[in-house]
């Protein structure tokens, strides 16, 4: 039987309450508001969690959506024979929007390069920001 150990701490609860709340702050801060914005996460629950601090600032709920990256991915054929696809879901029109696209890990790219190519064929948006 496997066993796994801890490797590290990064980020208690707290600190992962703060750092939403200051990446909240920031969001609207370098929008000047909410007015045109779009909270769209990849399959990541962390999305509605910073959407809900972005409506605590701002007292109002930005539209949001998940996207599934599945087929736009460039390591399709090594994943399993049949991949499983689940349903993209976003609200609203993201043409001339600011798209906040939402993320648990940033590493090398290769998922929001997927998730930009996914977007593109939903709309044409006035942006896409990284969260």
């Amino acid at each position: 039987m496997t066993e796994f150990r801890e490797k590290a701490v990064l980020m208690d609860e707290d600190g992962i309450r703060r750092a939403l709340m200051r990446i909240a702050h920031e969001i609207v801060e370098k929008n000047h508001g909410t007015e045109h914005l779009v909270l769209v996460g990849i399959r990541v629950p962390i999305a509605a969690r910073l959407g809900a601090e972005i409506a605590q600032i701002e007292g109002r709920e930005l539209p949001r959506g998940v996207l599934d990256i599945t087929l736009y991915r460039d390591d399709l054929n090594e994943l399993a024979y049949q991949p499983i696809v689940h349903t993209t879901e976003i609200p609203l029109d993201i043409t001339d929007k600011t798209v906040i696209l939402v993320d648990d890990v940033l590493y090398t790219g290769r998922t929001v390069r997927a998730a930009m190519n996914a977007l593109l064929d939903l709309g044409r948006p006035r942006t896409i920001q990284l969260a």
